[in-house]
């Protein structure tokens, strides 16, 4: 066998059979280098014994494994690249110099399959680079029902666009060409401006970004619902369809602001451009999939009001376990009212996975009757001035005070202006402690309203009554606020940086 390398390719992969007429090659070089060192031997004589001490001057040179032997070729390097892997050698000559360009690969792995070779490729498009090991171990059920809630949505999608273009008169022919333009126009300007105005809810998204995440869904279904509503009363179709399209763009600034926050949770490392990236992409594969099958089911007339039933029910399940999936590492005020209320019932604190999956999803920011008031106003917190100055001296050293009114029910923590994250934490702890206190003392019952009416008397009792309460309280958190913070820190939650939301009012 003669040897004809290309002197135009440096490097080429050898196959398998190529390889063994490589290694009988060797052999026979082998046998001219050994005898030229003073090692009488003969190359047409070779046989298996003859083989066997060159095998250790094999490994003395670098050449792994037994299919090379001490040769002309001398290995350069190794090579991995996404579980493939390469050896590069190269050849000598004579003299024991490296020829040029003689540089050769050698496969070390089987080739792919056909299927093998798809499945890569499709991995390529839907999972980060480096998968699993550069994600969260939240992100692969994340990823699963939101492909699922994609695909009920680009279902929806199909039914909700083919009732319009029937209202609006295109299909029917119940209006000039001129109206029907604009009156789409004027749906699609009214979306616009509702998309303009809900941006203004801002740090929100950032505070109850599960609440909004799932109440932006329930949006979405309502203004589609009302797109197939315009089926039944077509000559209401410009203020219906506007009223659809302002809940559509609100429910899409609410997707839009969520999303970098929850791919920044999966995300290990500097990747959120490439995760962001291909969960984006999972969810175009999923609508397209869910457009695909909706147009195929359309062509058999179903009925409208089963369809988009049974496609809703999907799209909101799946929103919600979509949801629920999500592990933050941030405490806002439902998160963190689970770890206190864990804490000062059994003294430990959930970890991650369970205090997200704890969280009360349909806690919405703009719901008003919460037990616990962080940040409030002064005439909300006191309506007597007796109340006050005798509990202000207990907090005289403390950057927050907090109290209880009977007259609503609440727990209010007022925070100073020189109050700090961690001093804002601390009083919202405080206040789910004072919280605890009152509810153990009256059987989880808070002062019926109704005190109000028994005059100034009575509430200047039940003032007095809260008083022990307070001071109880404010020696449990002296005590335990510590190693509440700690065995959170121990369980990975970032007590740095909190996003309880608290009211803007300040005392000074």
């Amino acid at each position: 066998m003669k040897q004809s390398p290309n002197s135009n390719a440096t490097v080429r992969t050898l196959t398998s059979q190529e390889s063994r007429l490589l290694v009988r090659e060797t052999l026979r070089i082998s046998a001219d280098l050994a005898s030229n060192a003073g090692v009488s031997s003969s190359s047409s004589g070779m046989n298996d014994g003859d083989t066997i001490p060159l095998m250790e001057g094999n490994r003395k040179m670098g050449l792994v494994g037994g299919e090379f032997l001490e040769s002309s070729l001398k290995l350069i390097c190794c090579e991995e690249m996404e579980g493939r892997r390469w050896k590069y050698v190269a050849e000598k000559d004579p003299f024991g110099n490296l020829k040029n360009n003689s540089i050769r690969a050698l496969c070390l792995h089987a080739p792919q399959s056909p299927i093998d070779e798809v499945m890569s490729f499709v991995r390529s498009y839907v999972v980060p680079e480096g998968f699993p090991d550069c994600v969260t171990p939240s992100y692969v059920p994340y990823m699963k029902w939101r492909a699922l809630k994609h695909f009920f949505g680009g279902a929806m999608g199909v039914f909700t666009t083919q009732t319009l273009l029937n209202s609006v008169g295109v299909s029917r022919n119940r209006a000039t060409p001129g109206a029907v333009a604009i009156n789409w126009i004027l749906k699609d300007g009214a979306g616009r401006v509702g998309k303009m105005l809900f941006s203004r809810q801002g740090r929100k998204f950032d505070y109850d970004l599960k609440q909004l995440r799932f109440a932006g869904d329930l949006l979405m279904e309502l203004g589609a619902g009302v797109e197939l509503a315009t089926a039944a009363v077509p000559h209401l179709f410009l203020p219906l369809a506007c009223a659809a399209n302002v809940a559509k763009n609100v429910a899409a600034v609410t997707s839009t602001s969520t999303r970098t926050p929850i791919y920044k949770a999966f995300a290990k490392g500097e990747n959120i451009g490439d995760v962001t990236a291909k969960g984006e992409c999972v969810g175009n594969i999923a609508d397209l999939l869910g457009t695909g099958l909706s147009i195929l089911i359309s062509k058999r007339n179903p009925s409208l009001v089963t369809t988009f039933a049974l496609l809703s029910c999907g799209y909101v399940f799946s929103s919600y376990k979509e949801v629920r999936s999500v592990v933050l590492h941030t405490l806002n005020r439902a998160r963190f009212s689970v770890a206190v209320d864990s804490f000062l019932k059994t003294g430990k604190v959930p970890s991650l996975q369970e205090g997200n999956m704890q969280e009360n999803i349909f806690s919405f920011p703009w719901l008003k009757d919460r037990p616990v008031v962080l940040g409030s106003r002064f005439k909300d917190a006191f309506q007597d001035p007796a109340s006050y100055l005798a509990i202000e001296p207990l907090f005289e050293k403390e950057r927050y005070i907090v109290t209880y009114n009977p007259l609503k029910g609440k727990v209010y923590a007022l925070l100073k202006d020189q109050a700090k994250p961690d001093d804002i934490l601390k009083a919202a702890f405080h206040a789910h402690v004072l919280l605890l206190f009152i509810q153990s003392s009256y059987n989880g019952h808070s002062l019926s309203r109704s005190k109000q009416d028994h005059g100034h008397s009575n509430l200047m009792a039940t003032i007095t009554d809260f008083e022990p309460h307070i001071a109880d309280s404010y020696k449990m958190v002296s005590t335990s606020y510590g190693l509440f913070k700690s065995k959170a820190e121990e369980q990975g939650w970032k007590m740095s940086e909190s996003l309880l939301n608290p009211g803007r009012a300040r005392l000074y």
